[in-house]
């Protein structure tokens, strides 16, 4: 017998997936599961194992670090099926009989990564004509994707530093005419997974010797990888959230990315092992630039299609020039992560942050549009 639907919106929490985004995902899950208002919505936690399965979260799911141990979906929960065209939920056990949830109405994929913030998850729930937070299919996929991402921001205006996209054919038959082409942007360089987040698999090349070992560093995370020319620049991250209705999009503060210790760069041990980074917000910067990095973030934005919710970052040069590094479709969710406090010194504190944007994808029809 199918469960009976509650007066208040069904919003099922997704979180885990398949790829080393896995955990930071599942970090962001468990801080918008201790601040949604659960006297206006029913919530439906659901992980997504390392091996694909959809499952109910646990009693026992770990949403933190503990021991320096990186959290993982417990796969012991009732099983389920993918979502339908019903928008309904069905639980398995081994040997029961499958179980009803009802509906969900809207899907919040806390989720980074390829097969999660790629657009396959988007993929699946418009087909499934399921309602859900952030960004559809192309914004989420150009998004994941840095060298598209890069083409699109320069096709709409918007300033981008020198960059070589390395597809996996040309690394394995063409390598030398690739290495003379990243050695045209001079050293050092950084180089990444095209597809990837949270700084997984990025390495910073001062040389050809050291730039094969970076580029088979980030072919771990993704066969296509990116190699972007060192920008002297600070580093400085605007939030966007769209408006409901028809008003624009509104961006948030600026904040500028602060790394202290051994870390050259903004890497993953930075952003979420220990406290070697900071968020300074309102970044110190000149009132003219700070509107003008505002209003791109906010272009960038919409010359991606997207929704809901996004990051841009940017690097401010010291001869005043603003150069987009790229757009984040999912940022990192935890309520210590860049766009939540950027939100949180621009007026929208991290639980009402949550609300809105579940009430921007129930707003939203699925399908076109």
């Amino acid at each position: 017998m199918s469960e009976q639907h509650t007066s208040r919106p069904r919003v099922a929490i997704l979180f885990g997936g398949r790829n080393s985004e896995h955990a930071v995902s599942i970090l962001g899950a468990g801080s918008v599961l201790e601040v949604i208002d659960r006297s206006k919505y029913e919530v439906i936690p659901i992980g997504i194992a390392k091996d694909g399965r959809w499952v109910l979260a646990s009693s026992g799911q770990r949403y933190a670090i503990e021991s320096g141990e990186l959290p993982a979906v417990d796969a012991g929960g009732a099983e389920l099926a993918l979502p339908s065209g019903g928008n309904s939920l069905v639980a398995y056990e081994p040997g029961d009989i499958p179980v009803e949830l009802g509906t969900v109405d809207v899907v919040f994929p806390v989720m980074h990564g390829p097969f999660a913030e790629d657009g396959t998850i988007q993929g699946l729930l418009e087909m499934a004509g399921v309602r859900y937070v952030g960004s559809g299919v192309l914004a989420s996929a150009v998004g994941m994707d840095k060298s598209y991402m890069k083409m699109l921001l320069a096709a709409s205006g918007l300033p981008v530093g020198p960059y070589v996209t390395i597809r996996d054919r040309d690394w394995r038959t063409e390598r030398d005419r690739v290495l003379k082409e990243v050695q045209e942007l001079g050293w050092p360089v950084f180089v990444k997974p095209a597809r990837a987040g949270s700084s997984q698999g990025i390495s910073k090349a001062s040389d050809p010797a050291e730039l094969e070992r970076a580029v088979e560093l980030a072919r771990e995370h993704d066969p296509k990888v990116l190699v972007e020319a060192a920008i002297a620049g600070r580093e400085i991250e605007c939030a966007v959230l769209e408006s409901p209705g028809d008003e624009p999009p509104r961006a948030s503060l600026p904040g500028e990315i602060l790394v202290h210790g051994d870390h050259e760069f903004y890497d993953f041990e930075a952003k979420y092992v220990g406290d070697d980074m900071s968020l300074v917000v309102p970044a110190d910067l000149p009132g003219e630039a700070a509107e003008d990095l505002r209003a791109m973030a906010v272009r960038a934005f919409e010359a991606l299609g997207c929704e809901g919710l996004a990051r841009v970052d940017f690097f401010y040069t010291p001869d005043g020039r603003l150069i987009v590094n790229e757009i984040n479709t999912m940022p990192g969710f935890t309520a210590m992560s860049a766009a939540p406090q950027l939100w949180e010194a621009s007026g929208v504190p991290y639980p009402e942050l949550v609300d809105r944007l579940i009430r921007l994808a129930l707003e939203r029809s699925p399908g076109l549009r």
